[in-house]
């Protein structure tokens, strides 16, 4: 039998919002849910965040907000991934964002918006469902 391989994902912040404790508690939760983990830091570009996507062989990229430019940075990052030819994976968000802008969001290619008090395994458990579906694979990996 083949030996599974992880799911890797990418958590960054873009835009100039300097606040990351929650980026950090949902890295660490993805990691000891049995994911890679990489964790860009603060203050990236929609360029560079799909550059680290690019250059780590993500299945996933978490996106973090706090200071409102959601819809502005987002659809960037996702258009920056597209450009790279990484359509294929998935995009998530987190943050305060209000509930009248996820539709917005969805449309732009975030494939998930999860608030305030999601429970990490909610997340996890959406990032092995969405990245199983898209690989053909069970939600077991």
């Amino acid at each position: 039998m083949l030996e599974e391989t992880k799911v890797r994902v990418l958590v960054a912040k873009p835009g100039l919002d300097g606040h990351d404790r929650g980026a950090k508690v949902i890295a660490r939760a993805l990691r000891d849910a049995g994911m890679e983990v990489i964790y860009t830091g603060l203050r990236q570009t929609p360029g560079q965040i799909a550059e680290a996507a690019l250059q780590e062989d993500v299945d996933v990229v978490g996106l973090s907000s706090l200071s409102g430019a959601h819809k502005h940075l987002f659809p960037r990052v996702v258009e920056a991934l597209r450009a790279k030819g990484l359509g294929d994976v998935v995009v998530i968000c987190g943050g305060i964002i209000p509930a009248e802008d996820v539709p917005e969001l969805k449309r732009a290619g975030v494939a998930e918006v999860f608030g305030p008090g999601t429970p990490t395994a909610a997340v996890a458990e959406f990032i092995r469902r969405e990245v199983g579906a898209k690989k053909g694979f069970g939600a077991g990996r």
